[in-house]
């Protein structure tokens, strides 16, 4: 079970021989078993932890049936109990088809289990147990197998069995072509074979049966014929006949392909071996008669007998490469169990590995409506941009996008505009950051059908928040067609060797990763000529651009994106060799980055680099990358990701803060003080020596004065999982609540439950109800307003002063004299333990307003103090901010269309709409009332982007940006 364990970004398996005996010492099926484990000389040796069992049975012949529970879930899966010293037990009472759930008519030969401390590693070697005195083995040919054979040839059939002679029946394809009443040594010779065959042996003593199943496969030989213009890898649906779909499959260096599938029972024959075109190569078939509005499941069946490389499987069974919908034998069961996926078809009965969902028709389950809101979408500014990272396993307890539909109200009243999905494709398992993607044009089912993703991506869009995904594409893991195909097999096992993975053919994978940060089977990105990686990558960014409407990507790990870097003996020679300056990598993200652009011109390119040396240069590059000159008019230029976090830290601790790294003269880099990949700020504020150690009351005090230092810096920023809220729990909080920071070891390996599923207290406990942490909330929702609506934090510039320890203080401004709109902002702060008297600074006399609450301050003396508070702040500008606090009472408007040219209209009753430059200043209102779906008349304004602000018939207020054409 080794192979198919749900795999997070990191996940290291340490195997071993282990000692698992049972009681009796021959199990039956119909009666109780004790496993018994001693540890010594496992991998589980030093664990002290508790251990879990990842335990099912062989059912009919087939391996790894009736698992209990899911891998990785420590509620789920039985733990064993410990009676002495190293020695362990675990009953499987009252018998194996009660406890496993097996019907009695079925036939139990083995116990499969894998034994695994909590946080999954270390973890023992598969083992299988046999059950019962009677046991057949299928010598020839091997069992769960199939054989490759020319047309006309003959296949050997041989077993033997315990308990006595036995009677054997053989079938093909169903039908009984042999039989033997009575023998322990059975064999047969099927000859003249001419299509493709599924044999069962069947051997029966007494009340007992056993199956053996393998199966025969005919090389259908080269079927060359043209391949249809206008053909793309994948499925492509026949837009006049629904009742067809043409399959095309890129295969360099196989012989021949079936489909098998639902729709020829999974039993291919010489009319589904795929034809080949003579001039691309590729494998295609057209799939005629379908019904539209049902789902069929496929698989390719992909042959290599010419120059197979050594350790390469001849045959291997694959889910279509480009799919946006799988079905898993390892995954769905807990899905189906969960209902989190209504309507989820069932994995086909009897296949193995990942199938694909074929669908026609108008009801398909990648079918979906878009709103109006989506379709006239206008993006916010790069630098107006706020992003809330969301990792959905983790936002709310049944981690699913309806949880976050249900809470759209947090992100609305939050003011945020962006969010940012950690990755949503398919990856392996159910509990993950998903950066394990197996299927990156395929959505994971564990959170959530497709039109249930588009429905939350369509609701951001209603409330002017644009929705950006997390992709790893430098990557793919073991159930990815791309490793499957030319993987290396040594076992038979079906699953790639562990180093190498795939053979040298492979022609989207790496045998050895070219750069210092890997996991998973990295990705040549560069095999040219025909770089079929490329084509991955574009039909990927295609399918969630133009298929989910989404507004920008950010990339993991882009060091990853060289061929420069292979490992020559020394990781330290690897590494300086990935953070160098790789002109490679500059080239090909420049060009994928203009892929998106010719989609989308406004698109959000964001590169998580993280560049140091030459590789920060790199990031100067890719920011300033077509920022001016465009034709279009239009700025774009890569983003890049900026960690904060440990000056921001130290802010809250009262220790010596830099923050000026938050933003960069390029405008395109992403602040962020936290991340998924960093320690929660609050835990570093509650734990590390400082002020705030063990003082969750002044560290939350102190948050709304980072949020200030933060949110207001011109350039785009992030924020992360409750940060508004303190979350305070650690990144390395394990499954069972402990804490497993690096460099410590606490039955897990240090910093191994980074990864683990974490608490979620911001619902449990009510924070929004909580006073102090709802202040955070409060104050940093009205910052993000003012930095998203007001100029001077999109065009100004910025100035820092950290001359005195605990006191940052941040200017911003675009004039530096008085001006009709804010034009200048600066921040003072106390992050010390004394009420402070703060020399203000202000620029100049005159009228002055503290942002936060309204209140005015006549200034006559540049240099007056401004008295702070312990843990306090002060935001004061020029101005009183254009959108004031009232506004955390919104409507649901929706401004149509956008852009618009003549005229717009509101779905809502109003009672006044003013209209904004961006400046600030009002250049056109309707007061008086006005019906829904009124239409404005706004002829006489020039283009350009203005600011909307909509007050409803109940005095609820909102703003939209929006663009005159």
């Amino acid at each position: 079970m080794k192979k198919i364990i749900p795999l997070l970004l990191f996940l290291c398996t340490s195997l071993g021989f282990a000692q698992i005996t049972t009681v009796p010492t021959i199990p039956e099926a119909n009666g109780l078993v004790t496993l018994k484990f001693n540890k010594t000389g496992t991998p589980l040796a030093s664990y002290t932890g508790t251990i879990y069992a990842h335990i099912g049975l062989t059912v009919d012949g087939v391996q790894w049936q009736n698992v209990v529970g899911s891998w990785g879930n420590n509620s789920t899966q039985p733990a064993l109990v410990l009676e002495s010293g190293t020695n362990y037990k675990l009953d499987l009472t009252p018998n194996l088809y009660t406890y496993f759930g097996v019907p009695t008519t079925s036939t139990i030969t083995q116990i499969c289990v894998v034994l695994r401390a909590a946080g999954g590693s270390p973890q023992t070697a598969d083992t299988f147990i046999n059950v019962g005195a009677f046991q057949l083995t299928l010598t020839a040919p091997v069992q769960n197998s199939t054989t490759i054979l020319s047309s006309g040839s003959n296949i050997t059939v041989s077993a033997t069995n315990t308990g006595g002679n036995a009677s054997y029946t053989l079938k093909s394809n169903g039908v009984t072509i042999n039989t033997n009443p009575s023998t322990s040594t059975y064999s047969y010779i099927h000859s003249a074979i001419t299509s493709n065959q599924n044999y069962v042996l069947d051997a029966v003593v007494g009340t007992s049966t056993i199956s053996k199943k393998f199966s025969v496969i005919v090389n259908p030989g080269t079927i060359s014929q043209a391949l249809p213009a206008g053909m793309v890898d994948g499925i492509n649906y026949n837009l006049t006949d629904e009742t067809k779909a043409t399959l095309v499959l890129n295969a360099p260096f196989k012989d021949f392909v079936y489909v098998a599938g639902s729709f020829n029972n999974w039993q291919p024959d010489g009319n589904y071996a795929m034809k080949k075109d003579p001039t691309s190569g590729k494998f295609w078939l057209e799939v005629t008669n379908l019904i539209p509005g049902t789902s069929y499941s496929y698989q390719y069946w992909v042959g290599d007998q010419t120059s197979l490389p050594a350790n390469s499987p001849a045959l291997v069974k694959t889910a279509d490469p480009f799919s946006t919908l799988v079905l898993s034998p390892f995954d769905d069961p807990e899905i189906q169990t969960l209902g989190v996926y209504p309507n989820l078809p069932q994995y086909p009965e009897g296949q193995e590995r990942e199938v694909t969902v074929l669908q026609t028709g108008p009801n398909a389950h990648h079918a979906y409506t878009w709103s109006d809101a989506t379709t006239n979408f206008v993006k916010p500014s790069k630098k107006d941009l706020v992003i809330y990272e969301v990792l959905v396993r983790d936002f709310d307890a049944n981690r699913t996008y309806q949880n976050l539909i249900d809470r759209i109200d947090y992100f609305k009243n939050l003011k945020i505009n962006a969010i940012q999905l950690m990755p949503v494709m398919e990856f392996e398992g159910n509990e993950s950051w998903g950066y394990n993607t197996a299927f990156h044009m395929a959505l994971d089912k564990r959170y959530g059908s497709e039109a249930k993703l588009k429905e939350f991506i369509d609701l951001c869009h209603q409330n002017g928040i644009a929705v950006i995904l997390d992709i790893a594409l430098n990557h793919v893991y073991g159930r990815s067609p791309l490793e499957r195909m030319w993987m290396l097999d040594s076992n038979g096992d079906g699953w790639a060797n562990d180093n190498p993975r795939v053979s040298a053919e492979n022609p989207y994978c790496n045998q050895a990763a070219r750069h210092s940060y890997n996991v998973g089977t990295d990705l040549n990105h560069f095999n040219e000529p025909n770089n079929l990686t490329n084509t991955y990558v574009q039909r990927t960014i295609e399918h969630w651009m133009n298929d989910f409407k989404i507004d920008g990507f950010r990339w993991d790990l882009t060091k990853g994106f060289t061929q420069n870097c292979p490992f020559t003996g020394s990781g330290a020679n690897q590494d300086n060799c990935t953070n160098n300056y790789q002109a490679d990598r500059v080239a090909k993200l420049k060009w994928y980055a203009d892929m998106q652009w010719a989609i989308d011109p406004e698109f959000y390119v964001i590169f998580e680099h993280l560049g140091n040396g030459g590789s920060y240069n790199e990031e100067v590059e890719w920011a300033n990358y077509r920022k001016t000159g465009e034709a279009d008019g239009i700025s774009k230029g890569i983003m890049q990701w900026r960690k904060m976090t440990d000056p921001y830290a130290n802010f809250l601790k009262g220790n010596s803060a830099n923050l000026s790294g938050v933003a960069d003269a390029t405008e395109r880099f992403i602040g962020y003080a936290e991340s998924h990949d960093e320690e929660r700020v609050m835990y570093k504020a509650l734990t590390e020596a400082g002020q705030t150690q063990n003082n969750l009351p002044k560290a939350l005090k102190r948050l709304s004065a980072l949020g200030a230092l933060h949110l207001l810096v011109p350039g785009p920023k992030m924020i992360y999982h409750f940060g508004a809220l303190g979350y305070d729990d650690s990144i390395f909080t394990c499954n069972n609540g402990t804490v497993n920071p690096p460099g410590t070891g606490t039955g897990n390996p240090a910093g191994d439950c980074k990864l683990d599923s974490k608490p979620q207290p911001q619902w449990t406990e009510n924070w929004l109800g909580d006073v102090a942490r709802k202040k955070v909330y409060d104050d940093w929702a009205k910052m993000i307003n003012f930095r998203i609506n007001e100029n001077v934090f999109e065009n100004g510039q910025h100035a820092w002063n950290f001359a005195t320890t605990g006191k940052p203080r941040l200017d911003i401004w675009t004039s530096t004299t008085s001006t009709p709109d804010l034009s200048y902002v600066f921040v003072l702060t106390n992050a010390t333990n004394s009420a402070s008297n703060t020399t203000a600074g202000f620029p100049y006399t005159g009228t002055w307003y503290d942002l936060m609450d309204g209140t005015p301050i006549v200034v006559t003396n540049t240099n007056m103090t401004v008295n702070i508070e312990v843990d306090g702040f002060r935001i004061y500008g020029n101005k009183q901010a254009l959108l004031d606090k009232d506004e955390f009472n919104v409507t649901k408007a929706t401004l149509y269309p956008n852009p618009s040219s003549n005229a717009f209209q509101i779905n809502v009753m109003t009672k006044e709409v003013a209209i904004y430059s961006v400046t600030g200043q009002l250049v056109k209102e309707f007061k008086g009332g006005f019906e829904s779906n009124h239409s404005y008349s706004i002829d006489n304004l020039n283009q350009g982007i203005y600011l909307v602000k909509v007050t409803d018939e109940n005095d609820n207020h909102t703003s939209i940006k929006w663009v005159k054409k």
